[in-house]
């Protein structure tokens, strides 16, 4: 397949390039910086341009087979307009190029999740602490949720580092470890290359968590 990487240089989405590549798929990274991105493989496209610019975005999406979205703020004390008017950007560009597959990695504790964070993370870490990336991941979920998209939204809980495993637990509200879970980012990327193709969770939102 021919898959495009949003957040190609973030901790997530390095897993899921990397990944990709090893399972042969021919890989575009969409980067801001590409003199900083330093994965190297014949398979590998490198897009530079700005979440902001819609053209640039454009011109990566056309073609490909499937999207995936791995992009986070480096400042979880204020709102990132820019990622927010990305995903927008990144959403029209697929339905103007009829890219249709969207797979997208939000959080778990986002929208209707709420429920599924245990009582600290949903009364304090959520609400306080990380209220403006879970602000951005809602405007993007429903940004995602009001397409024409075959999209997957995935919604891990706290994110490590650890080695991929294979082994995690996968579910709309399937509620998170007590007093808080966690996945590695090598495990999400599996499970959203995943998503590229799979339909079981279809426009649904699951939970990942070991």
């Amino acid at each position: 397949m021919k898959l495009l990487v949003f957040g190609a240089s973030g901790l997530t989405g390095r897993e899921i390039v990397n990944q990709a590549l090893a399972q042969n798929h021919v890989v575009k990274a969409f980067v801001r910086s590409p003199e900083k991105f330093n994965i190297k493989h014949d398979n590998l496209k490198i897009a530079a341009g700005d979440l902001t610019d819609y053209e640039k975005i454009e011109g990566a999406v056309e073609g490909q087979d499937a999207v995936l979205v791995a992009l986070g703020s480096s400042n979880p004390l204020a709102r990132n307009p820019s990622l927010t008017q990305g995903t927008r950007n990144i959403v029209g560009a697929m339905e103007k190029t009829n890219v249709r597959r969207l797979v997208y990695e939000s959080a778990l504790g986002a929208g209707e999740s709420i429920v599924d964070a245990g009582l600290i993370a949903r009364y304090f870490f959520i609400p306080v602490v990380l209220r403006n990336p879970f602000a951005d991941h809602n405007e993007d979920e429903q940004t995602i949720k009001e397409s024409n998209l075959d999209w997957v939204i995935v919604r891990p809980t706290r994110l490590t580092n650890q080695p991929r495993t294979g082994k995690y637990k996968t579910g709309v509200h399937l509620a998170d470890s007590f007093p808080v879970g966690k996945i590695g980012r090598a495990d999400v990327a599996d499970f959203m290359l995943k998503q590229t193709t799979d339909t079981r969770f279809l426009h649904l939102t699951p939970n990942i968590l070991y």
